[in-house]
């Protein structure tokens, strides 16, 4: 079983390979399926399928839990739910379950602004057909699509306030992954340390000031999401409907 085993010998990822670039078309044509069809997808129908993909995905994270603790990889200074990709698969769970708009309206900012970054550029070092391999693009893919479904299918709609929810949201909980990094030992989020390779922190200043930088960064991406998905105008709204609606 060397694709449930720790090992990667055979099963090495490389950045932007063909498996990278296959998954990136899948997330890309998924995109544009559900915007396409986003008149059929507001059929009640559908609600079946969202509560199914609830339990694959706790099914599948649960799974990789496993997969650690078996590999002797689970330890607290990691494997807790904290990073911002592990809390965009809770939120999208919980909002598949509940609809709540709420869940949504932080959702969509660290799915596209956290998920899509993870896409492009993962931390992963198993390939396909590696368990490692479907859980990572299998939950990344699913926390993009699905505040997609919720914006384009259902109606929601970010609002300014949104951004200060999230805002508020990872301001009550920076101190609390904080104090379980000190715990713990972790880096969760990053809020201990840079991360031991090059990344994106490296140009948001020294520690701990590019915490500050990072919040500032995340404000203003979020900020651009708010312009490109908020609520059009009537007008605007039947125009796009008449021109790009699949019959």
């Amino acid at each position: 079983m060397e694709w449930f085993g720790r090992s990667n010998k055979n099963y090495d990822f490389d950045m932007f390979s063909v498996s990278h670039f296959v998954i990136m078309t899948i997330l890309f044509l998924g995109a544009i399926l559900i915007f396409l069809y986003r008149n059929k997808l507001k059929d009640e129908k559908w609600r079946g399928i969202e509560i199914g993909i609830a339990v694959s995905l706790i099914a599948i994270e649960l799974t990789y839990h496993i997969w650690m603790a078996v590999n002797g990889s689970w330890d607290v200074s990691h494997a807790f739910p904290l990073e911002l990709c592990s809390i965009s698969l809770i939120l999208t769970v919980i909002l598949l379950l509940t609809r709540k708009k709420l869940i949504y309206e932080i959702l969509l900012f660290t799915a596209l602004l956290g998920a899509t970054q993870a896409m492009f550029t993962p931390l992963l070092t198993y390939d396909f057909p590696h368990f490692r391999f479907f859980h990572f693009f299998y939950t990344h893919l699913m926390e993009i699509w699905v505040p997609l479904f919720f914006t384009w299918a259902k109606g929601y709609r970010p609002t300014i306030w949104s951004v200060l929810k999230l805002f508020v949201f990872l301001n009550i909980l920076m101190p609390i992954i904080m104090l379980i990094n000190k715990l713990t030992g972790g880096n969760y989020m990053f809020l201990s340390h840079k991360p031991d390779g090059a990344s994106l922190l490296d140009v948001l200043g020294p520690y701990p000031f590019y915490i500050l930088s990072m919040e500032g960064l995340l404000i203003t991406l979020s900020l651009i999401v708010w312009l490109i998905f908020r609520e059009k105008s009537p007008k605007k709204l039947v125009e796009s409907d008449r021109d790009l609606s699949i019959p």
